[in-house]
Protein backbone atom coordinates (compact mmCIF):
# COMPACT_ATOMS: atom_id res chain seq x y z
CA UNK A 1 0.00 0.00 0.00
CA UNK A 2 1.28 3.50 -0.90
CA UNK A 3 1.94 5.82 1.81
CA UNK A 4 -0.84 8.41 0.99
CA UNK A 5 -3.44 5.82 1.06
CA UNK A 6 -2.97 5.25 4.39
CA UNK A 7 -5.70 6.62 6.85
CA UNK A 8 -4.38 9.89 8.24
CA UNK A 9 -4.80 11.13 11.96
CA UNK A 10 -6.93 12.71 13.62
CA UNK A 11 -6.94 16.92 12.50
CA UNK A 12 -8.49 19.68 12.99
CA UNK A 13 -12.37 20.53 11.49
CA UNK A 14 -11.66 22.77 8.62
CA UNK A 15 -12.84 23.30 5.43
CA UNK A 16 -12.33 20.63 3.04
CA UNK A 17 -10.02 22.77 0.50
CA UNK A 18 -8.23 24.04 3.57
CA UNK A 19 -7.09 20.40 5.40
CA UNK A 20 -3.00 19.67 5.61
CA UNK A 21 -2.90 15.67 5.72
CA UNK A 22 -0.44 14.26 7.81
CA UNK A 23 -0.18 10.06 8.30
CA UNK A 24 -0.12 8.21 11.38
CA UNK A 25 2.16 5.40 10.22
CA UNK A 26 5.40 6.07 10.79
CA UNK A 27 6.72 3.35 9.16
CA UNK A 28 9.70 2.91 6.28
CA UNK A 29 11.37 5.79 8.20
CA UNK A 30 8.83 8.17 6.89
CA UNK A 31 7.94 10.46 9.97
CA UNK A 32 4.33 11.61 10.43
CA UNK A 33 3.66 13.88 13.51
CA UNK A 34 0.10 14.25 14.44
CA UNK A 35 -1.83 17.69 12.88
CA UNK A 36 -1.25 20.85 14.34
CA UNK A 37 -0.63 24.25 13.28
CA UNK A 38 2.12 25.97 14.18
CA UNK A 39 1.31 29.09 14.61
CA UNK A 40 1.98 30.98 11.78
CA UNK A 41 1.09 28.61 9.34
CA UNK A 42 -1.35 27.51 7.46
CA UNK A 43 -4.44 29.51 5.78
CA UNK A 44 -5.71 32.71 7.41
CA UNK A 45 -9.18 32.47 8.94
CA UNK A 46 -12.16 33.26 7.45
CA UNK A 47 -13.79 32.33 4.37
CA UNK A 48 -10.88 31.79 1.47
CA UNK A 49 -11.92 28.63 -0.71
CA UNK A 50 -12.03 29.50 -4.22
CA UNK A 51 -15.21 27.13 -5.79
CA UNK A 52 -14.75 24.14 -9.03
CA UNK A 53 -16.76 25.79 -11.16
CA UNK A 54 -14.90 24.94 -14.48
CA UNK A 55 -15.46 21.87 -16.46
CA UNK A 56 -13.87 19.59 -19.26
CA UNK A 57 -15.65 21.80 -21.66
CA UNK A 58 -14.85 25.10 -20.07
CA UNK A 59 -11.24 23.84 -19.47
CA UNK A 60 -10.89 22.29 -22.91
CA UNK A 61 -11.01 25.78 -24.67
CA UNK A 62 -9.42 27.73 -22.48
CA UNK A 63 -6.35 25.32 -23.12
CA UNK A 64 -6.80 25.42 -26.74
CA UNK A 65 -7.68 29.19 -27.74
CA UNK A 66 -6.90 30.85 -24.12
CA UNK A 67 -3.56 32.41 -25.61
CA UNK A 68 -4.02 33.16 -28.81
CA UNK A 69 -3.85 36.68 -28.94
CA UNK A 70 -2.10 39.73 -30.53
CA UNK A 71 1.06 38.11 -30.23
CA UNK A 72 -0.17 35.82 -33.18
CA UNK A 73 -2.52 37.80 -35.63
CA UNK A 74 -0.37 41.10 -35.05
CA UNK A 75 3.46 40.35 -33.67
CA UNK A 76 3.53 37.94 -36.61
CA UNK A 77 4.36 40.82 -38.97
CA UNK A 78 7.08 42.59 -37.47
CA UNK A 79 8.63 39.08 -36.99
CA UNK A 80 8.39 38.20 -40.96
CA UNK A 81 9.68 41.82 -41.74
CA UNK A 82 12.98 41.59 -39.41
CA UNK A 83 13.86 37.50 -40.07
CA UNK A 84 12.12 36.37 -43.14
CA UNK A 85 9.72 33.44 -43.98
CA UNK A 86 11.86 30.30 -43.09
CA UNK A 87 13.34 31.92 -39.80
CA UNK A 88 10.17 32.10 -38.40
CA UNK A 89 8.73 29.04 -39.33
CA UNK A 90 11.75 27.42 -37.89
CA UNK A 91 11.57 29.90 -34.22
CA UNK A 92 8.13 29.38 -34.03
CA UNK A 93 8.19 25.29 -34.34
CA UNK A 94 10.83 25.33 -31.76
CA UNK A 95 9.63 27.99 -29.36
CA UNK A 96 6.58 25.27 -29.89
CA UNK A 97 8.18 22.55 -28.93
CA UNK A 98 9.68 24.74 -26.10
CA UNK A 99 6.19 25.59 -24.81
CA UNK A 100 5.10 22.07 -25.03
CA UNK A 101 7.90 20.96 -22.64
CA UNK A 102 6.66 23.38 -19.86
CA UNK A 103 3.11 22.85 -19.98
CA UNK A 104 3.65 18.75 -19.95
CA UNK A 105 6.04 19.76 -16.85
CA UNK A 106 3.29 21.37 -15.47
CA UNK A 107 0.48 19.23 -15.91
CA UNK A 108 2.66 16.46 -14.11
CA UNK A 109 2.84 18.63 -10.94
CA UNK A 110 -0.55 19.56 -11.49
CA UNK A 111 -2.62 16.36 -11.62
CA UNK A 112 -0.84 14.80 -9.00
CA UNK A 113 -1.65 17.71 -6.14
CA UNK A 114 -3.86 20.87 -7.93
CA UNK A 115 -3.64 23.93 -5.89
CA UNK A 116 -5.01 27.32 -6.06
CA UNK A 117 -2.61 29.96 -7.03
CA UNK A 118 -1.76 28.47 -10.17
CA UNK A 119 2.12 26.48 -10.50
CA UNK A 120 3.13 29.08 -7.75
CA UNK A 121 2.77 26.58 -4.77
CA UNK A 122 4.73 23.62 -6.94
CA UNK A 123 7.94 26.01 -6.39
CA UNK A 124 7.81 26.34 -2.80
CA UNK A 125 6.39 22.67 -2.17
CA UNK A 126 9.63 21.26 -4.04
CA UNK A 127 12.23 23.54 -4.26
CA UNK A 128 12.17 26.96 -1.35
CA UNK A 129 9.64 29.34 -0.25
CA UNK A 130 11.57 32.42 -1.67
CA UNK A 131 11.26 30.93 -4.91
CA UNK A 132 7.88 30.38 -4.68
CA UNK A 133 7.19 34.17 -2.99
CA UNK A 134 9.59 35.67 -5.96
CA UNK A 135 7.37 33.62 -8.47
CA UNK A 136 4.21 34.91 -7.50
CA UNK A 137 5.20 38.45 -7.01
CA UNK A 138 6.73 38.80 -10.49
CA UNK A 139 3.75 36.79 -12.10
CA UNK A 140 1.84 39.35 -10.55
CA UNK A 141 3.15 42.00 -11.46
CA UNK A 142 3.36 40.64 -14.83
CA UNK A 143 -0.30 40.48 -14.98
CA UNK A 144 -0.54 43.69 -13.33
CA UNK A 145 1.14 45.50 -16.56
CA UNK A 146 -0.30 43.13 -19.06
CA UNK A 147 -4.23 43.70 -18.22
CA UNK A 148 -3.99 47.57 -18.42
CA UNK A 149 -1.79 47.27 -21.33
CA UNK A 150 -4.44 45.00 -22.94
CA UNK A 151 -7.27 47.73 -22.30
CA UNK A 152 -5.26 50.41 -23.81
CA UNK A 153 -5.04 48.09 -27.12
CA UNK A 154 -8.87 47.52 -26.83
CA UNK A 155 -9.30 51.76 -27.12
CA UNK A 156 -6.74 52.23 -29.70
CA UNK A 157 -8.88 49.24 -31.82
CA UNK A 158 -11.66 50.94 -31.62
CA UNK A 159 -10.05 54.06 -33.05
CA UNK A 160 -10.77 52.29 -36.23
CA UNK A 161 -14.38 53.40 -36.04
CA UNK A 162 -14.18 56.06 -33.69
CA UNK A 163 -11.46 58.59 -34.20
CA UNK A 164 -9.60 59.76 -30.89
CA UNK A 165 -10.53 63.48 -31.37
CA UNK A 166 -14.25 62.28 -31.43
CA UNK A 167 -14.07 60.56 -28.18
CA UNK A 168 -11.32 60.28 -25.90
CA UNK A 169 -9.28 56.78 -25.42
CA UNK A 170 -10.17 56.84 -21.73
CA UNK A 171 -13.94 56.21 -22.17
CA UNK A 172 -13.63 52.63 -24.14
CA UNK A 173 -11.45 52.00 -21.05
CA UNK A 174 -13.16 52.60 -18.33
CA UNK A 175 -15.75 50.45 -20.26
CA UNK A 176 -13.69 47.59 -20.67
CA UNK A 177 -12.36 48.13 -17.38
CA UNK A 178 -15.71 47.89 -15.75
CA UNK A 179 -17.18 44.68 -18.10
CA UNK A 180 -13.93 42.71 -17.12
CA UNK A 181 -14.20 43.78 -13.52
CA UNK A 182 -18.07 42.79 -13.56
CA UNK A 183 -17.21 39.14 -15.77
CA UNK A 184 -14.74 38.11 -13.07
CA UNK A 185 -17.00 39.51 -9.52
CA UNK A 186 -20.01 37.23 -11.18
CA UNK A 187 -18.01 34.02 -10.00
CA UNK A 188 -15.30 31.30 -11.91
CA UNK A 189 -19.08 29.87 -13.75
CA UNK A 190 -19.98 33.00 -15.47
CA UNK A 191 -16.16 33.47 -16.37
CA UNK A 192 -15.76 29.80 -18.12
CA UNK A 193 -18.83 30.23 -19.72
CA UNK A 194 -17.77 33.12 -21.01
CA UNK A 195 -14.41 32.62 -22.26
CA UNK A 196 -15.56 29.52 -23.36
CA UNK A 197 -17.43 31.30 -26.01
CA UNK A 198 -14.25 33.69 -26.53
CA UNK A 199 -12.29 30.93 -26.77
CA UNK A 200 -13.98 29.10 -29.28
CA UNK A 201 -14.79 32.41 -31.25
CA UNK A 202 -10.78 33.09 -31.23
CA UNK A 203 -10.52 29.70 -32.58
CA UNK A 204 -12.87 29.82 -35.49
CA UNK A 205 -11.66 33.06 -36.58
CA UNK A 206 -7.89 31.28 -36.75
CA UNK A 207 -8.69 28.76 -38.37
CA UNK A 208 -10.29 30.59 -41.07
CA UNK A 209 -7.55 32.62 -41.62
CA UNK A 210 -5.56 29.75 -42.00
CA UNK A 211 -7.74 27.95 -44.58
CA UNK A 212 -8.17 31.69 -46.32
CA UNK A 213 -4.47 31.38 -46.37
CA UNK A 214 -4.06 28.25 -47.92
CA UNK A 215 -6.61 28.78 -50.69
CA UNK A 216 -4.93 32.51 -51.33
CA UNK A 217 -1.49 30.76 -51.76
CA UNK A 218 -2.88 28.07 -54.13
CA UNK A 219 -3.83 30.86 -56.39
CA UNK A 220 -8.02 30.67 -55.10
CA UNK A 221 -7.79 34.48 -54.38
CA UNK A 222 -9.58 37.53 -56.85
CA UNK A 223 -5.70 37.71 -58.00
CA UNK A 224 -5.37 33.45 -59.46
CA UNK A 225 -1.71 33.79 -58.42
CA UNK A 226 -0.36 30.26 -57.37
CA UNK A 227 2.09 31.89 -55.07
CA UNK A 228 3.50 28.67 -53.59
CA UNK A 229 7.34 29.04 -52.04
CA UNK A 230 8.12 32.08 -54.43
CA UNK A 231 8.70 34.61 -51.90
CA UNK A 232 11.33 32.01 -50.22
CA UNK A 233 13.39 32.25 -53.82
CA UNK A 234 13.12 35.60 -53.86
CA UNK A 235 13.52 37.65 -51.76
CA UNK A 236 14.63 34.77 -50.18
CA UNK A 237 13.97 32.86 -47.09
CA UNK A 238 15.90 34.72 -44.64
CA UNK A 239 16.46 38.01 -43.88
CA UNK A 240 19.59 39.51 -42.19
CA UNK A 241 19.52 41.30 -39.38
CA UNK A 242 21.62 43.83 -38.26
CA UNK A 243 24.51 42.30 -39.64
CA UNK A 244 24.81 41.01 -43.26
CA UNK A 245 25.55 37.42 -44.87
CA UNK A 246 24.94 34.40 -42.28
CA UNK A 247 25.73 36.15 -39.59
CA UNK A 248 23.06 38.62 -40.17
CA UNK A 249 20.51 36.01 -41.25
CA UNK A 250 21.76 33.96 -37.96
CA UNK A 251 20.69 37.25 -35.68
CA UNK A 252 17.34 37.34 -37.52
CA UNK A 253 16.38 33.95 -37.09
CA UNK A 254 17.84 34.44 -33.35
CA UNK A 255 15.46 37.63 -32.90
CA UNK A 256 12.27 35.79 -34.04
CA UNK A 257 12.69 32.85 -31.23
CA UNK A 258 12.86 35.91 -29.25
CA UNK A 259 9.58 37.06 -31.33
CA UNK A 260 8.14 33.87 -30.68
CA UNK A 261 8.58 33.37 -26.88
CA UNK A 262 6.28 36.50 -26.26
CA UNK A 263 3.61 35.26 -29.22
CA UNK A 264 3.25 32.07 -26.52
CA UNK A 265 3.35 33.97 -23.42
CA UNK A 266 0.41 33.19 -21.41
CA UNK A 267 -0.21 29.67 -22.58
CA UNK A 268 0.26 28.35 -19.03
CA UNK A 269 -3.47 29.94 -17.97
CA UNK A 270 -5.04 26.81 -17.60
CA UNK A 271 -2.11 25.79 -15.29
CA UNK A 272 -3.74 29.01 -13.03
CA UNK A 273 -7.25 27.30 -13.27
CA UNK A 274 -6.51 24.45 -11.57
CA UNK A 275 -7.62 25.28 -7.74
CA UNK A 276 -11.58 25.59 -9.46
CA UNK A 277 -11.27 23.12 -11.97
CA UNK A 278 -13.61 20.00 -11.02
CA UNK A 279 -12.10 16.74 -11.02
CA UNK A 280 -8.89 18.45 -12.44
CA UNK A 281 -6.62 14.84 -12.39
CA UNK A 282 -8.94 14.18 -15.77
CA UNK A 283 -9.60 17.59 -17.26
CA UNK A 284 -6.00 19.36 -16.41
CA UNK A 285 -3.70 16.65 -18.19
CA UNK A 286 -6.50 16.09 -21.08
CA UNK A 287 -5.96 19.90 -21.55
CA UNK A 288 -2.45 20.29 -21.74
CA UNK A 289 -2.16 17.26 -23.87
CA UNK A 290 -3.68 19.44 -26.07
CA UNK A 291 -1.30 21.96 -26.55
CA UNK A 292 0.90 20.17 -29.06
CA UNK A 293 -1.86 20.04 -31.16
CA UNK A 294 -2.71 23.83 -30.64
CA UNK A 295 0.55 24.75 -31.76
CA UNK A 296 1.17 22.51 -34.14
CA UNK A 297 -1.97 23.77 -35.84
CA UNK A 298 -2.38 27.45 -34.90
CA UNK A 299 0.94 28.68 -34.60
CA UNK A 300 3.24 26.66 -37.12
CA UNK A 301 0.95 26.62 -40.27
CA UNK A 302 0.09 30.18 -39.58
CA UNK A 303 3.86 31.46 -39.66
CA UNK A 304 3.86 28.84 -43.04
CA UNK A 305 1.26 30.23 -45.06
CA UNK A 306 1.90 33.68 -43.93
CA UNK A 307 5.60 34.14 -45.70
CA UNK A 308 3.78 32.00 -48.26
CA UNK A 309 2.05 35.67 -48.94
CA UNK A 310 3.63 38.24 -47.84
CA UNK A 311 7.23 38.89 -48.88
CA UNK A 312 9.29 40.29 -45.70
CA UNK A 313 10.36 43.43 -47.67
CA UNK A 314 7.36 43.94 -48.86
CA UNK A 315 6.29 48.18 -47.74
CA UNK A 316 2.61 47.26 -46.94
CA UNK A 317 4.73 45.00 -44.47
CA UNK A 318 7.04 48.06 -42.79
CA UNK A 319 3.95 49.98 -42.96
CA UNK A 320 2.09 47.14 -40.81
CA UNK A 321 4.52 47.35 -38.41
CA UNK A 322 3.98 51.34 -37.37
CA UNK A 323 0.47 50.94 -36.76
CA UNK A 324 0.70 48.89 -33.33
CA UNK A 325 -3.20 47.65 -32.81
CA UNK A 326 -5.32 47.98 -35.57
CA UNK A 327 -6.56 46.19 -38.68
CA UNK A 328 -3.48 47.71 -40.33
CA UNK A 329 -0.79 46.19 -37.75
CA UNK A 330 -1.82 42.64 -38.95
CA UNK A 331 0.17 41.00 -41.79
CA UNK A 332 -2.63 38.97 -42.58
CA UNK A 333 -5.06 41.83 -43.41
CA UNK A 334 -1.64 42.92 -45.38
CA UNK A 335 -1.36 38.95 -47.00
CA UNK A 336 -5.51 39.61 -48.26
CA UNK A 337 -4.89 42.99 -49.67
CA UNK A 338 -1.83 41.56 -51.84
CA UNK A 339 -4.65 38.76 -52.61
CA UNK A 340 -6.90 41.28 -54.13
CA UNK A 341 -9.70 40.71 -51.53
CA UNK A 342 -11.51 43.84 -50.35
CA UNK A 343 -13.65 44.23 -47.18
CA UNK A 344 -12.11 42.34 -44.42
CA UNK A 345 -9.99 44.81 -42.61
CA UNK A 346 -12.73 45.78 -40.32
CA UNK A 347 -13.68 42.50 -39.61
CA UNK A 348 -9.82 41.73 -38.93
CA UNK A 349 -10.73 44.47 -36.57
CA UNK A 350 -13.22 43.25 -35.27
CA UNK A 351 -12.10 40.23 -34.22
CA UNK A 352 -8.60 41.47 -33.07
CA UNK A 353 -10.98 43.77 -30.08
CA UNK A 354 -12.16 40.06 -29.18
CA UNK A 355 -8.66 39.21 -28.91
CA UNK A 356 -7.92 41.83 -26.51
CA UNK A 357 -11.04 42.09 -24.30
CA UNK A 358 -10.91 38.00 -24.35
CA UNK A 359 -6.89 38.74 -23.17
CA UNK A 360 -7.45 41.42 -20.61
CA UNK A 361 -10.59 39.56 -18.80
CA UNK A 362 -8.15 36.33 -18.68
CA UNK A 363 -5.00 38.96 -17.68
CA UNK A 364 -7.50 39.86 -14.41
CA UNK A 365 -8.54 36.64 -13.38
CA UNK A 366 -4.75 35.29 -13.54
CA UNK A 367 -4.10 38.51 -11.25
CA UNK A 368 -6.38 37.93 -8.67
CA UNK A 369 -6.23 34.65 -8.38
CA UNK A 370 -2.03 34.74 -7.87
CA UNK A 371 -2.37 37.36 -5.24
CA UNK A 372 -4.70 35.23 -3.61
CA UNK A 373 -2.65 32.19 -3.68
CA UNK A 374 0.26 33.92 -2.24
CA UNK A 375 -2.20 35.11 0.88
CA UNK A 376 -3.20 31.44 1.45
CA UNK A 377 0.34 30.85 2.15
CA UNK A 378 0.77 34.21 4.42
CA UNK A 379 3.14 35.98 1.59
CA UNK A 380 0.53 38.48 1.07
CA UNK A 381 -1.80 40.04 3.56
CA UNK A 382 -4.34 38.18 4.75
CA UNK A 383 -7.25 39.80 3.53
CA UNK A 384 -6.41 38.96 0.15
CA UNK A 385 -6.97 35.80 0.67
CA UNK A 386 -10.72 36.10 1.28
CA UNK A 387 -13.33 35.06 -0.92
CA UNK A 388 -17.29 35.71 -0.66
CA UNK A 389 -20.13 33.35 -1.59
CA UNK A 390 -19.36 32.77 -5.34
CA UNK A 391 -16.05 31.93 -4.16
CA UNK A 392 -14.40 34.92 -5.39
CA UNK A 393 -11.54 36.21 -3.88
CA UNK A 394 -12.98 39.69 -4.13
CA UNK A 395 -10.29 41.74 -2.10
CA UNK A 396 -7.61 40.05 -4.60
CA UNK A 397 -9.76 41.19 -7.57
CA UNK A 398 -10.23 44.77 -5.90
CA UNK A 399 -6.70 45.57 -5.74
CA UNK A 400 -5.89 44.04 -8.74
CA UNK A 401 -8.64 45.81 -10.81
CA UNK A 402 -7.06 49.04 -9.00
CA UNK A 403 -4.14 49.01 -10.31
CA UNK A 404 -5.43 48.13 -13.74
CA UNK A 405 -6.13 51.77 -14.08
CA UNK A 406 -2.65 52.85 -14.99
CA UNK A 407 -4.40 52.00 -18.68
CA UNK A 408 -5.89 55.65 -18.05
CA UNK A 409 -2.03 56.83 -18.40
CA UNK A 410 -2.33 56.50 -22.18
CA UNK A 411 -4.58 59.15 -22.38
CA UNK A 412 -1.73 61.60 -22.30
CA UNK A 413 1.14 61.28 -24.89
CA UNK A 414 3.70 62.16 -22.16
CA UNK A 415 3.07 58.94 -20.15
CA UNK A 416 3.05 56.25 -22.95
CA UNK A 417 6.87 56.40 -22.86
CA UNK A 418 7.43 55.00 -19.41
CA UNK A 419 4.20 52.89 -19.79
CA UNK A 420 6.13 51.18 -22.69
CA UNK A 421 9.08 50.52 -20.73
CA UNK A 422 6.81 48.98 -17.97
CA UNK A 423 5.79 46.45 -20.72
CA UNK A 424 9.43 45.50 -21.64
CA UNK A 425 10.49 45.06 -17.80
CA UNK A 426 7.60 42.59 -17.31
CA UNK A 427 7.98 40.95 -20.73
CA UNK A 428 11.10 38.50 -19.02
CA UNK A 429 9.09 37.56 -16.02
CA UNK A 430 6.85 35.56 -18.22
CA UNK A 431 10.40 33.32 -19.39
CA UNK A 432 11.06 33.36 -15.23
CA UNK A 433 7.87 31.80 -14.59
CA UNK A 434 8.73 29.49 -17.30
CA UNK A 435 12.05 28.58 -15.87
CA UNK A 436 10.63 28.24 -12.20
CA UNK A 437 7.76 25.63 -13.47
CA UNK A 438 10.83 23.85 -15.17
CA UNK A 439 13.26 24.03 -11.74
CA UNK A 440 10.12 22.92 -9.81
CA UNK A 441 9.25 19.86 -11.92
CA UNK A 442 12.75 18.54 -11.79
CA UNK A 443 12.76 19.36 -7.78
CA UNK A 444 9.35 16.95 -7.87
CA UNK A 445 11.05 14.39 -9.72
CA UNK A 446 13.97 14.03 -7.82
CA UNK A 447 11.52 14.63 -4.33
CA UNK A 448 9.48 11.60 -6.35
CA UNK A 449 12.24 9.41 -6.79
CA UNK A 450 13.51 9.86 -2.83
CA UNK A 451 10.44 9.14 -1.46
CA UNK A 452 10.23 5.92 -3.36
CA UNK A 453 6.79 7.27 -5.64
CA UNK A 454 5.99 4.15 -8.16
CA UNK A 455 5.46 5.65 -11.33
CA UNK A 456 2.57 3.83 -11.61
CA UNK A 457 0.82 6.26 -8.97
CA UNK A 458 1.65 9.46 -10.58
CA UNK A 459 -1.55 10.04 -12.97
CA UNK A 460 0.19 12.03 -16.00
CA UNK A 461 3.65 12.38 -16.90
CA UNK A 462 5.36 14.50 -18.91
CA UNK A 463 6.78 12.36 -22.45
CA UNK A 464 10.23 13.01 -22.12
CA UNK A 465 10.28 13.70 -17.97
CA UNK A 466 13.06 15.29 -15.99
CA UNK A 467 15.31 15.31 -18.83
CA UNK A 468 12.69 16.99 -21.28
CA UNK A 469 12.73 19.25 -18.18
CA UNK A 470 16.20 20.23 -18.58
CA UNK A 471 16.51 20.83 -22.22
CA UNK A 472 13.60 23.47 -21.77
CA UNK A 473 15.58 24.86 -18.75
CA UNK A 474 18.53 25.51 -20.83
CA UNK A 475 17.00 27.40 -23.71
CA UNK A 476 14.93 29.04 -21.31
CA UNK A 477 17.41 30.79 -19.30
CA UNK A 478 19.63 31.29 -23.17
CA UNK A 479 16.78 33.10 -24.16
CA UNK A 480 15.87 35.07 -20.89
CA UNK A 481 19.62 36.48 -21.07
CA UNK A 482 20.07 37.10 -24.58
CA UNK A 483 16.20 38.83 -25.58
CA UNK A 484 17.58 42.27 -25.67
CA UNK A 485 20.63 41.32 -27.57
CA UNK A 486 20.30 43.60 -29.86
CA UNK A 487 20.77 46.59 -27.28
CA UNK A 488 24.57 45.68 -27.85
CA UNK A 489 25.07 46.60 -31.70
CA UNK A 490 25.72 50.23 -32.39
CA UNK A 491 22.54 52.31 -33.68
CA UNK A 492 23.22 55.78 -34.16
CA UNK A 493 19.42 56.76 -34.53
CA UNK A 494 18.44 55.35 -30.92
CA UNK A 495 21.73 55.74 -28.23
CA UNK A 496 24.53 55.25 -30.15
CA UNK A 497 26.88 52.53 -29.85
CA UNK A 498 24.85 51.16 -26.34
CA UNK A 499 21.32 51.41 -26.03
CA UNK A 500 21.03 51.84 -22.35
CA UNK A 501 16.94 52.53 -21.78
CA UNK A 502 15.75 49.30 -22.98
CA UNK A 503 18.69 47.36 -21.82
CA UNK A 504 18.53 48.70 -18.65
CA UNK A 505 14.03 47.67 -19.09
CA UNK A 506 14.72 44.63 -20.83
CA UNK A 507 17.19 43.18 -18.13
CA UNK A 508 16.37 44.84 -15.00
CA UNK A 509 13.50 42.06 -14.40
CA UNK A 510 16.25 39.64 -13.72
CA UNK A 511 18.05 40.83 -10.75
CA UNK A 512 14.61 42.41 -8.96
CA UNK A 513 13.85 38.39 -9.10
CA UNK A 514 17.10 37.34 -7.76
CA UNK A 515 16.14 39.97 -5.07
CA UNK A 516 13.15 39.04 -3.86
CA UNK A 517 14.23 35.05 -4.29
CA UNK A 518 17.42 36.21 -1.52
CA UNK A 519 15.19 38.93 0.53
CA UNK A 520 12.93 36.10 1.35
CA UNK A 521 15.69 33.97 2.27
CA UNK A 522 17.20 36.49 4.80
CA UNK A 523 14.43 37.76 6.16
CA UNK A 524 12.13 34.87 6.69
CA UNK A 525 15.65 32.14 7.22
CA UNK A 526 14.33 30.08 4.70
CA UNK A 527 15.71 26.78 3.35
CA UNK A 528 15.90 24.48 0.11
CA UNK A 529 13.52 21.98 0.59
CA UNK A 530 15.59 19.23 0.36
CA UNK A 531 14.37 16.34 -1.90
CA UNK A 532 13.49 13.63 0.89
CA UNK A 533 11.63 15.91 2.96
CA UNK A 534 9.53 18.06 0.07
CA UNK A 535 5.72 17.77 0.46
CA UNK A 536 4.62 15.26 -1.50
CA UNK A 537 1.74 14.28 -0.13
CA UNK A 538 -0.14 17.27 2.01
CA UNK A 539 -3.54 17.41 1.00
CA UNK A 540 -3.26 14.54 -1.52
CA UNK A 541 -5.81 12.12 0.40
CA UNK A 542 -8.17 15.36 0.02
CA UNK A 543 -7.97 14.94 -3.88
CA UNK A 544 -7.77 11.71 -4.16
CA UNK A 545 -11.04 11.08 -2.35
CA UNK A 546 -12.59 13.91 -5.01
CA UNK A 547 -11.29 12.39 -7.78
CA UNK A 548 -13.16 9.15 -6.90
CA UNK A 549 -16.52 11.17 -6.28
CA UNK A 550 -16.13 12.99 -9.78
CA UNK A 551 -15.11 9.26 -11.76
CA UNK A 552 -18.19 7.67 -9.80
CA UNK A 553 -20.49 10.76 -11.07
CA UNK A 554 -18.82 10.58 -14.52
CA UNK A 555 -19.46 7.23 -14.55
CA UNK A 556 -22.87 7.52 -13.44
CA UNK A 557 -23.99 9.78 -16.55
CA UNK A 558 -22.00 7.70 -18.89
CA UNK A 559 -23.53 4.75 -18.01
CA UNK A 560 -25.51 3.49 -20.86
CA UNK A 561 -24.55 5.90 -23.17
CA UNK A 562 -22.97 4.53 -26.48
CA UNK A 563 -19.32 5.37 -27.79
CA UNK A 564 -19.67 8.11 -30.20
CA UNK A 565 -21.08 9.85 -26.55
CA UNK A 566 -18.85 8.97 -24.74
CA UNK A 567 -15.64 10.11 -27.32
CA UNK A 568 -16.75 12.96 -28.75
CA UNK A 569 -20.38 14.58 -26.98
CA UNK A 570 -20.04 14.08 -23.30
CA UNK A 571 -17.15 16.77 -22.85
CA UNK A 572 -19.73 19.27 -24.32
CA UNK A 573 -21.78 18.95 -20.91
Amino acid sequence: MAIWDRAPSETKTQDVQEVKITYSDGSDGVESPAYEYAEGEGPPAGHTALHKGLGSRQITMIAIGGALGTGLIIGTGKALAQAGPASILISYTLIGMLVFLVMCALGEMAAWIPEPGGFVPYATRYVDPALGFALGYTYWFKYLITTPNQLTAAALVIQYWVPAHKVNPGVFIAVFLVSIIAINYLGIKFFGELEFVLSSAKVLVIVGLIILSLVLALGGGPDHDRKGFRYWKEPGAFAPYIATGALGNFLGLWSSMITAVFAYLGIELVGVTVGETKNPRKNIPAAIKLTFYRILFFYVLSVLFLGMLVPYNSPGLVFANKKSNSASASPFVLAISLAGVKGLPGFINGCILLFVFSASNSDLYIASRTIHGLALRRQAPAILARTNKAGVPIYSLGISAAVACIAFLNCADSSKAVFNYLINLVTIFGLLSWISILVSHICFVKARKAQGVPLADVPYRAPLGIWGSYVALFFCCLIALTKNFSVFTRSPKTYGAFDYKNFVTGYLGIPLYLILIFGWKVGMKSKRVKASKADLFGGKAIIDREQREADALDAEKLDGKGWFYRRFVAWLF
